[in-house]
């Protein structure tokens, strides 16, 4: 039996990376996770070869220690994301300096970066694509939109893909229909059917939580109509419209809107979904938010990944993480390109010791 293409994932987050790559047939031989809860999401998905602990910490220990095919993450878009201010000195923003470390250390054939749209043209991202170079990597680099890729939520990401075997271009986007709301919300109830988080690690159905909205956010999200926003609530009650959004004429279209059943997500999934004055967060016929069930869905992630932490703490996993689906064309596109050049599956040798073997999964709504 061939044995399977490595991989090492850093800035892994709740691990949707990780799973898209699992689920085109790589093997996670180490993963990397600052914070704690979120590690304990990876390692209860994947095994428990993630590290719980800063990136910079382990390099500047001596490094990974690992041998892999192909290195992937993420290094935190806080410091490039326009919701954040886009600093320059946001010390979030040298990371990608460790990341590069680790791909020279582990001698990977390929990599990955994922990241907001904004790393492509910031000085950051062209620092990634100069140190790639150096290394004897040929790039490709540009952004792409996640329901081009059969993710039901029109989510714009900076991809570069690094490989020393030759050219490599970013993937072509998917044939036929984009994926709609209703069918990433297939089979999940209308109503919640949870007060509160009882669960430790808890599945997505254990995650359909409501919340108890006031009186005037009731009354406010029931005058959105089906892909309406905070336009409509304007116009149908200005004395329920805060006085900042009267005085904002422009922009922000997203704030208090209503998804639509028939079309992808218009807007991406963040960390405070649960917050209709966030973005397009209202559910499509509910007079509510969505619910962590229903936000993990529109990521793409499987009702049994299981989750850890608050409830707090697992909506920025949901938020922060790329879309399984969206990973697994990545992680196929990957696949397909070491295969053209010949190399081997297992190829590079592991210093990291035996590891747990990975449950294959099915994304929700993927047949």
């Amino acid at each position: 039996m061939a044995r399977p293409f490595t991989l090492v994932d850093l800035f892994s987050g709740a691990g949707g990376m990780t799973l898209g790559f699992t689920q085109a047939g790589f093997k996670p031989l180490l993963a990397v996770e600052k914070e704690a809860d979120f590690a304990a999401t990876y390692a209860e998905n994947f095994g428990p070869h993630v590290i719980a602990e800063d990136i910079a910490t382990i390099v500047d220990r001596g490094g990974l220690g690992v041998k892999a095919d192909v290195v992937i993450g993420g290094p935190p878009c806080q410091g490039f994301s326009n919701l954040t201010g886009n600093k320059a000195n946001d010390p979030r923003r040298s990371l990608w300096r460790f990341y590069m470390d680790a791909v020279e250390s582990t001698e990977c054939r390929v990599f990955v970066v994922e990241n907001v749209r904004n790393l492509i043209t910031a000085p950051e991202g062209q620092a990634i694509l100069k140190r790639a170079k150096q290394l004897g990597f040929h790039t490709a680099a540009g952004v792409l939109l996640a329901s081009d890729f059969g993710v039901p939520q029109n989510r714009r990401r900076a991809i570069i893909l690094g490989s020393r075997l030759g050219p490599i271009a970013l993937p072509a986007p998917h044939a036929g229909p984009k994926r709609t709301v209703r069918e990433a919300l297939r089979g999940v109830p209308l109503k919640p059917t949870h007060k509160e988080l009882t669960a430790q690690p808890a599945t997505g159905p254990q995650l359909h939580i409501a919340r108890t909205p006031t009186d005037i956010s009731l009354r406010r999200y029931k005058l959105i109509p089906p892909g309406g926003n905070r336009f409509d609530l304007q116009r149908l009650a200005p004395e329920l419209t805060p006085g900042c959004w009267i005085r904002k004429t422009e922009g922000g279209t997203d704030l208090f809107g209503r998804l639509h059943w028939d079309e992808p997500a218009r807007c991406t999934i963040r960390c405070e979904f649960y917050k209709p004055e966030k973005g397009r967060y209202l559910h499509p016929s509910e007079h509510r938010p969505i619910t962590h069930w229903e936000a993990a869905r529109l990521q793409t992630f499987p009702d049994d990944f299981l989750w850890r932490g608050t409830k707090i703490r697992i909506a920025v996993q949901i938020g922060n993480a790329v879309p399984p689906v969206f990973a697994q064309a990545l992680a196929e596109h990957v696949r397909e390109h070491l295969r053209e050049h010949g190399v081997r599956p297992g190829a590079s040798s592991n210093r990291g010791g035996p590891q747990k073997s990975v449950p294959r999964r099915r994304a929700a709504g993927v047949r």
